[in-house]
Formats: C-alpha cells, sequence, structure tokens
C-alpha cells in the first residue's frame, strides 16, 4: 500500500489494455498503487501476446513497425494518466512512465527529440520519461527537465550512474524553476535483484551472505539521494521482483521500505506485499555498514565496477532484444 505518512510510494511495473481498462483502477482507487511504469519488456510482452491490440493494428497497416509500436504504446500510456490524474491533481504521485527507444541510448539529441514527440503525443501531464542512464542520457535528462519534462532515469547500477543523474536532473530542474517552473519531478530508478542473480552462486560458494548485494547497493544510492536535499529527486528501487522460490516474493520491497522513495514491482510481488502488511521502514541503513560489507566483498575478489558494468551492458542490451523482437512482429 502506499504510505504517504512517510512518502512511500508504490507504482505497478505493469502496462497492457486489458488490465488498464479493468483492473487498473481499482487498485488506484484501493490507496494500493500511485503510478505506473513501463519498459520496452513489458511492451514487448502485452503487445506481442495479448489479443487487446489486433484491432486497433488492423487500422495501422501501412505504418512501419515503429510507428505502429508507438501509436499502441501512447494510447496505453494515455490511458494510464488519466486513471492515474485524480491522484495527480491531489500531488500524490500519479505518473505513468514511457521509455525512449532503447537504441537510441547513445544518442542525446535523438533521445531529447522522442521524449519531447512521445509527451507531445499523449498530451497529459503526469507522465515521465524514461531514460537510460548513459553518457548521452545524462544531457537528455537535464534538457527534458528544463522544459518542464518528468524524467524517470533508469537502469542505474552504480552510484556513480546516481551521481551523474543527479548533477544533471538539478541542472534541469534548476533551469526549469528560472524560466517561470511549475511541477516537474524527477526519479532515479536503482535495479536491484539483478544484482543477486548475477553475484548469489559465487558468493555461496565462498561463504558469504547472498541476497544482499542488491540491497546493500541500493541502500548507499539511497543515502546518496536523501543527501543531496533535492525534494522533486527520489529513489525509485526497481528490478525488485523475485525470481525462484528461495526469497519471499515481496523480500525486496520489505527490505528496501524507506521514507521519501517509490518501489515499482509487478502485480503479484505487490499482492505479497500487502499480505505481509509491512509497516516498518527497512531504510537508511549506516554508510558504516554498507561500506563494511562491499569491504567483504572487495576482500573476497569481487570488482563491483566490473560487475556494475556488466549490469548496464546486460541491462541496454535486454531492452534492444525486447524492442527488436516486438518490431519483428509489427512489420
Amino acid at each position: 500500500m502506499v504510505n504517504r505518512d512517510i512518502g512511500f510510494s508504490l507504482w505497478l511495473d505493469f502496462v497492457e489494455r486489458d488490465f488498464l481498462n479493468n483492473e487498473f483502477v481499482p487498485l488506484i482507487e484501493k490507496g494500493i498503487i500511485n503510478g505506473a511504469t513501463s519498459n520496452p519488456s513489458i511492451f514487448a510482452n502485452a503487445i506481442t501476446t495479448s489479443p487487446a491490440y489486433e484491432e486497433q493494428l488492423k487500422s495501422l497497416e501501412g505504418l512501419s513497425a515503429k510507428e505502429k509500436y508507438e501509436a499502441l504504446a501512447i494510447d496505453d500510456i494515455r490511458t494510464a494518466a488519466q486513471a492515474l490524474r485524480s491522484s495527480y491533481d491531489e500531488a500524490n504521485d500519479g505518473y505513468i512512465s514511457i521509455e525512449v527507444d532503447p537504441f537510441l541510448s547513445n544518442d542525446t539529441q535523438a533521445t531529447i527529440a522522442e521524449g519531447k514527440r512521445l509527451f507531445a503525443a499523449i498530451g497529459e501531464p503526469n507522465v515521465m520519461v524514461k531514460v537510460p542512464a548513459t553518457e548521452a542520457g545524462y544531457e537528455a535528462m537535464t534538457e527534458l527537465l528544463s522544459t518542464g519534462i518528468s524524467v524517470n532515469a533508469t537502469l542505474i547500477f552504480s552510484p556513480k550512474q546516481a551521481k551523474r543523474c543527479l548533477k544533471a536532473m538539478k541542472k534541469g530542474l534548476d533551469a526549469f524553476e528560472a524560466s517561470g517552473g511549475g511541477r516537474c519531478e524527477a526519479v532515479i530508478s536503482i535495479f536491484v535483484s539483478r544484482f543477486d542473480r548475477l553475484l548469489d552462486a559465487n558468493l555461496e560458494s565462498e561463504g558469504l551472505d547472498v541476497a544482499k548485494t542488491g540491497i546493500y547497493n541500493a541502500a548507499k544510492i539511497y543515502n546518496m539521494i536523501e543527501a543531496n536535499r533535492t525534494p522533486a529527486v527520489r529513489t525509485l528501487f526497481a528490478s525488485t521482483g523475485v525470481k525462484g522460490d528461495d526469497l519471499p516474493a515481496d523480500y525486496y520491497m520489505r527490505e528496501l521500505l524507506a521514507p521519501h522513495s517509490v518501489n515499482t514491482a509487478p502485480l503479484a510481488t505487490i499482492e505479497a506485499y500487502i499480505a505481509t502488511e509491512a509497516t516498518a521502514p527497512k531504510l537508511p541503513i549506516d554508510d558504516d555498514v554498507i561500506d563494511g560489507y562491499f569491504t567483504q566483498l572487495s576482500d573476497n575478489g569481487f570488482d563491483m565496477e566490473e560487475v556494475y558494468a556488466e549490469l548496464l551492458k546486460d541491462g541496454l542490451e535486454a531492452f534492444e532484444k525486447s524492442f527488436q523482437e516486438m518490431l519483428n512482429t509489427l512489420k
């Protein structure tokens, strides 16, 4: 559940047309969620597996695959934004995110142009444009925010990425404020569970704790974002779904419950979280405790800089692959 007393928001990491037209609104009305996110993989799965898009696709014959995708995605994001508008108007988040074409992650100007174009086409104020935290992405974040377009910085794995996001976001928000300002916000999406899926087998073989790296890394970045004291920028904990049965379904959500933060998760994870009735924040964790954990990893031969680079590379490639596979089905 959303907990406004501590500033904790819960967003649904899922978009599909039939769901948006039926089950989505009750989740908002019951105060379970106050936002939603999407990404290329989510849209690829929805468009290629759900019959809800068949009728509209017939009307889009003759368009390119990407034009078809954008027509479908824009309609879905608009529907979600309109459903969330009451939350937005009450200053209770109410955001839905749409990501720019993942193949533009190294092209600043193309990312900016597409972000502005998608935002204008959707035509709702409570849309966040998702931009990968790459070298090209930081400048794009600044430009979008400076024009009043809220930004969701995605695929953050390292503290260095988060620091670059903070700098870019502050510059953009300051420019927007200087031009007259208004409501404009940003989130820094830290991916969590992928660390443990990558490292746990090796950690276990060394006799070290498992299912902790993603949490401690996210906690470290959360502390850094909070210390920056920019109210319009929050930590968003992403990739919080559990794979397999070794951990409780809501493990990452409970362990990362924190003031002034957002958690985005699949519906099944949210349902498990609600069932446990977790209320007490687990963050912040003391920096000395976090540093001690990573010192232990380093002492045992784990190079976090290599881990960060590998996870970012894998994340970008996964989104590109999903996006391309979807486009291939729409040709």
